[in-house]
């Protein structure tokens, strides 16, 4: 029986997407919904970073380009690629929204939502702990990302993949998602079709402790 989900794929394949619009789909059934999508911020057709924002819409800064990142104040900086995160920013925001994880009302499990366990957010060890002991909680399903391998592993990402009470389900640009039922059988989650421009429902076999 598996107790967590987890999307991964190339980048662009829609991963927030569907978890966005299963996390819709959760609420709408009366399910407790917490954490946090990573999104792209544009400027002028530009992508010029991205933003941590909560299911209720707080947003934070993640990372911006080197150019706009403005200073550090003498803080360690840390970078990926081309961008420079804001560790306190995202630390301000996500952090909080874990010491809710196992106040679930009724005894009812709670999903919170990860998006994304990447190389940005692990330069955050509060964070990595965080995850962690919300893996190991009794009463949370994460729904989260992780990347595709690439280069050096991700530890705690390496951990995610090897764990027996996580499903992992590939997105790809030519196939789309498929995705399991993991509420109370009643409502499936929301699929994303392959170019992102058409939403379908789909219930899979595999079973999901929620």
């Amino acid at each position: 029986m598996f107790k967590h989900v987890f999307l991964t794929g190339p980048p662009g394949v829609g991963k927030t997407t569907v978890v966005q619009k299963a996390c819709e789909a959760l609420m709408s059934s009366g399910v407790g919904v917490e954490g946090f999508y990573t999104e792209e911020v544009r400027e002028g057709g530009r992508r010029v970073g991205f933003d941590v924002v909560t299911v209720t819409g707080e947003r934070g800064q993640l990372s911006r380009i080197r150019d706009l990142a403005g200073s550090s104040h003498g803080r360690r900086e840390h970078t990926v690629g081309q961008y420079v995160v804001d560790l306190p920013s995202f630390e301000n925001v996500a952090l909080p929204l874990f010491r809710n994880v196992g106040s679930a009302e009724g005894g009812s499990r709670k999903v919170f939502v990860i998006d994304e366990i990447g190389k940005m957010e692990l330069f955050s060890q509060p964070f990595i702990r965080a995850v962690r002991q919300t893996l190991d909680s009794p009463s949370c399903t994460i729904l989260g990302t992780i990347p595709i391998p690439k280069g050096k592993p991700l530890a705690l990402v390496e951990e995610v993949r090897s764990r027996r009470d996580v499903k992992i389900f590939t997105g790809g640009h030519r196939h789309g998602w498929s995705l399991p039922t993991i509420q109370d059988k009643r409502e499936p989650l929301v699929g994303v079709g392959a170019e992102g421009g058409w939403v379908r429902s789909c219930c899979f076999d595999e079973d999901i402790d929620l």
